[in-house]
């Protein structure tokens, strides 16, 4: 199943980009285009996994819809869109019971970054086999084969798998890994180049153990990112 996002955005072209990205990625996406709306989609019994709520909103603001989903004791997660990128804005949305804090204008990888990491935090991400041809994993442990055969991966190779695993057919930016794979370490950009070149090399030697076996290769597109790709047309 897929996570059940609701978008709380009143400017429909931003609604309509966010949505259509989203649903790319496998979610599923509703709509609030003002606070009542929004207030009346977080009843009691909701079952949205996340809330992408923007502040400047028609009717009531989204601080008020925050304070009063809080107020009922919902927890479900919450990553505030605003301009209002001033820190007293961000530490009173915060101090509310925001989860994250994305101030406009910001880059699409880094929200679908920021969202999967709140998913997986409070455990909203659904625990399914992730495959891409003969390569799976199992998202939860981190176990991962390629033809039947165990991938020795380290912690971080093995989260940087389920990434691209879990964005099959799209390309994943260098950004978006760090964001997912070294989270707040101080490691840079840099990093993410070392890991994708150890976890390419994993993936060779497994592949040259079964001659003739359909192939998996990391491919880089220069600008764009990384993605899963079969040469040989096996996936």
């Amino acid at each position: 199943m897929s996570p059940r996002i609701l978008l709380v955005e009143d400017t429909p072209d931003i609604a309509l980009w966010l949505g259509t990205a989203l649903r790319q990625g496998g979610m599923a996406v509703e709509f609030a285009t003002d606070g009542h709306a929004a207030e009346r989609c977080l009843q009691p019994g909701h079952g949205f996994d996340a809330v992408l709520l923007d502040l400047q909103l028609p009717g009531q603001d989204g601080l008020s819809v925050l304070q009063a989903l809080r107020a009922r004791g919902d927890a479900v997660p919450v990553l505030v869109l605003t301009a209002r990128a001033s820190v007293p804005d961000r530490v009173l949305g915060l101090n509310m019971g925001a989860d994250d804090y994305l101030p406009k204008p910001f880059d699409l990888s880094e929200l679908e970054a920021r969202l999967q990491v709140l998913l997986r935090r409070h455990g909203r991400v659904k625990s399914t086999t992730l495959r891409w041809g003969p390569l799976e994993m199992q998202p939860e442990s981190g176990t991962a084969q390629l033809h039947g055969q165990v991938l020795a991966l380290t912690q971080r190779e093995a989260a940087a798998l389920r990434v691209l695993l879990s964005s099959p057919q799209r390309t994943v930016s260098k950004e978006q890994l760090h964001a997912e794979v070294f989270a707040d370490e101080a490691a840079g950009l840099d990093a993410v180049e070392v890991l994708i070149y150890r976890l390419r090399k994993k993936l060779e030697s497994s592949a040259a153990s079964h001659e003739g076996a359909p192939e998996v290769v990391i491919t880089t597109f220069r600008g764009m990112g990384y993605m899963l790709t079969s040469p040989s047309g096996g996936a």
